[in-house]
């Protein structure tokens, strides 16, 4: 029996990311009120985490500290400690929130559809892949779906290397691939390089990521040469 080719990479990192994205407007909805509030404390306390620097740097400035000194002070600042926990904590609720529902949501998801016909994730089936069985091609087992999706955390608590492994000829399988049982094929005969439109939706992330990046990185050292600024006019 000829077997299927296995998927390439950047045809899984495009369903991957079909699939984040279908989760992550899930996961939003569901956890829209705890996201909400979050957000508001966050806000809340970030405020109030600029206010306070604004002042112990305008009180080290007028003592004319060291930089070293002045980083050790704005460390050691009790209002300065406060106010990061403060946001710390606000930041983390909402992530948690979103995580433990994305969690669920995600099993459910993936072990739907890999036990269902298509034999795979909306993203994938849309780029005509399927999770099958590594020893025979066959259906996965319900328990290998279950022990892939899980095993999928560990390969991103491996810094990704579990993922990149995806890309090493010739099985192309990821680590929770290998630890499941289970490697992603593409249909025989198909054409290795990406369709357009998927080669147009990564773009379109990366795109996605770079801007809003830009504008914070731009948006923090413009507050903090106004705050600099009002601190010598004071």
């Amino acid at each position: 029996m000829t077997r299927a080719p296995p998927a390439g990479f950047w045809h899984r990192c495009a369903a991957w990311s079909l699939d984040f994205t279908l989760l992550g407007l899930l996961a939003t909805a569901l956890s829209w009120p705890r996201l909400v509030a979050g957000w508001h404390a966050s806000v809340t306390a970030a405020g109030g985490l600029s206010s306070v620097m604004q002042s112990a740097l305008g009180r080290a400035l007028e003592q004319n500290q060291a930089p070293d000194a002045l980083y050790g002070a704005l460390l050691g600042d009790a209002a300065v400690i406060a106010s990061a926990e403060a946001l710390q904590s606000a930041l983390v609720t909402m992530a948690v929130s979103w995580l433990a529902v994305y969690a669920v949501a995600g099993l459910l998801y993936h072990v739907g559809f890999e036990q269902s016909p298509w034999q795979g994730s909306p993203g994938k089936h849309a780029l005509r892949l399927r999770v099958v069985d590594a020893a025979n091609d066959g259906s996965v087992a319900l328990y290998q779906s279950v022990v892939r999706y899980v095993a999928g955390a560990l390969s991103w608590l491996t810094l990704n290397l579990g993922h990149a492994l995806a890309a090493v000829p010739p099985q192309k399988r990821a680590l929770h691939d290998h630890l499941s049982g289970t490697r992603v094929t593409m249909p025989a005969g198909a054409p290795p390089r990406l369709p357009g439109w998927a080669r147009a939706w990564l773009w379109l992330q990366v795109l996605a990521w770079a801007l809003p990046l830009a504008w914070l990185v731009r948006h923090a050292l413009t507050a903090l040469q106004a705050g600099l600024l009002a601190t010598a006019a004071g």
